[in-house]
């Protein structure tokens, strides 16, 4: 096996400005596996920039009465309210959104996207619930499952006066809102520019999706379908902290490569492709319309591994893209196997090193275990950053934000830029709720240390 280094064409390098900080990659040749008759993508060295500034926040709100499973008439239920129990987040993220509402009216559009994410846009409603509540309802704890408005509108029956909340949800958007956050008040660095595109009607719920991510500084850039309807999440938790989630793809579950979107993807650095959007019907054309775009035009292509079931019911799909324009991919070892088709025995070392001869990049989460993040066969041990665990829901969100941070921000040496992912995920684990909090990102933010030299690939350390 030879290394050679490569640079990105000279017209690429040109949009760069005198005090950005790129990343280098050294990325090896090798022989990839030929899953699909596609041509040979370039690999190599590539760099990513940033420009302009603006601050972030998000808050998350609390809903009053449903009384209805009609759709109309849930979507008419959303209100926001202050109520004086909601909990800590809430308020700081409150006060945080005041502070910043002058900078968010203000924004500019940037002259590219440092990330563009590309997934589902599903409102969230998540509840506190028991075990015989799941029972009542036939459901199976700690699953995952897409439902249809008639399933969905009976479990919202049966919620009924329990409390619950709704945010902006899914995975993408907390990673794409916890690098809002980290690369948002940085005073040596420039801003980190984040978009989403993906599809939401243009009803109320639709309204709610845009401005909550708005106001955490991710601008949604898909205009919203008319005559349609927006896709939810039940998130029910249960004591012993397990979720159960109920999918409803909503109406509007189509996505188009239109022009709108080429044009965002052209001016994007890093686009992030949500494997929950192989879920929907004939996205796959979509998908791959996108990744042939952001090659073109000099972009790294990242996709999350998402769901397990996902992988299993879209196995093909799933390495159409992967095997043939991924540069980097994220998941935890399960979702790992699964794409590699290997047994739950198989240890997290072995399914990170079998993946990464596929893929340039290959993060690997494996909870308090640590993580690994491999490259061209070899896989470096990430240890877990030390917390006091309250909620790991959205930790591995939080950690391919840490990656595509320091990725943006020029570290180049892989063990840091896991250390720094390793941190990020912490420190979502010890609070609860699924988001990066603005101070913790600032406080992120000024601790890290970057070396910009050129990446270091590391034999194995440790074992999992």
């Amino acid at each position: 096996m030879s290394c050679s280094s490569h640079t990105i064409p000279h017209t690429f390098q040109s949009h760069l400005p005198q005090n950005s900080r790129t990343a280098h990659f050294i990325i090896c040749r090798y022989r990839r596996r030929q899953v699909y008759d596609s041509v040979s993508i370039h690999r190599g060295l590539f760099k990513v920039c940033s420009f302009s500034t603006f601050g972030g926040a998000s808050e998350f709100e609390s809903i009053s009465q449903r009384n209805h499973d009609e759709e109309e008439d849930d979507e008419q239920q959303i209100r926001t309210r202050a109520s004086n129990d909601e909990d800590d987040e809430v308020d700081d993220d409150d006060e945080e959104d005041e502070e910043e509402e002058g900078s968010i009216s203000s924004f500019v559009f940037p002259e590219r996207w440092d990330v563009l994410g590309l997934g589902q846009a599903m409102v969230d409603f998540s509840g506190t619930v028991d075990d015989e509540f799941l029972k009542n309802l036939g459901l199976e704890k700690g699953t995952r499952k897409l439902v249809n408005h008639e399933e969905r509108g009976r479990v919202l029956q049966a919620m009924d006066g329990c409390s619950y909340k709704a945010a902006a949800g899914g995975s993408l958007s907390n990673t794409l809102v916890a690098l809002a956050r980290l690369g948002s008040r940085s005073l040596r660095d420039p801003a980190i520019n984040v978009a989403m595109a993906g599809s939401v009607a243009s009803d109320l719920l639709g309204g709610f999706y845009r401005e909550k991510l708005r106001r955490a500084n991710v601008q949604f850039l898909s205009a919203p379908i008319k005559d349609a309807t927006t896709g939810t999440v039940i998130v029910l938790t249960t004591p012993d902290a397990q979720r159960t989630m109920l999918a409803y793809q909503g109406t509007s579950s189509t996505v188009n490569f239109d022009t709108s979107l080429a044009s965002a993807v052209s001016k994007t650095n890093i686009l992030v492709v949500e494997g929950y959007l192989f879920e929907l019907p004939d996205t796959i054309k979509t998908i791959t319309k996108v990744c042939k775009e952001a090659r073109s035009n000099g972009a790294l292509v990242a996709v999350t591994a998402s769901d397990v079931t996902c992988i299993e019911r879209h196995y093909d799909h799933f390495w159409e893209i992967v095997g043939n324009y991924a540069d980097l991919i994220f998941a935890n070892v399960d979702e790992a196997r699964a794409l590699c088709n290997f047994d739950a025995n198989e240890s997290t070392v072995s399914v990170t090193r079998y993946l990464s001869q596929f893929v340039p990049l290959v993060s690997v989460t494996d909870g308090l275990r640590g993580s690994y993040i491999g490259v061209k066969g070899e896989a470096v041990y990430i240890p877990p950053s030390p917390c006091v665990p309250v909620d790991t829901c959205g930790a591995g969100d939080a950690y391919a934000s840490g990656i595509l941070y320091g990725v943006l921000r020029g570290v180049s040496d892989l063990r840091n830029i896991g250390t720094i992912a390793a941190k990020v995920a912490a420190t979502v684990v010890a609070q609860q709720g699924t988001r990066l909090r603005i101070s913790d990102a600032v406080k992120l933010a000024e601790s890290f240390e970057f070396q910009l030299d050129t990446s270091v690939v590391r034999s194995d350390i440790g074992t999992v």
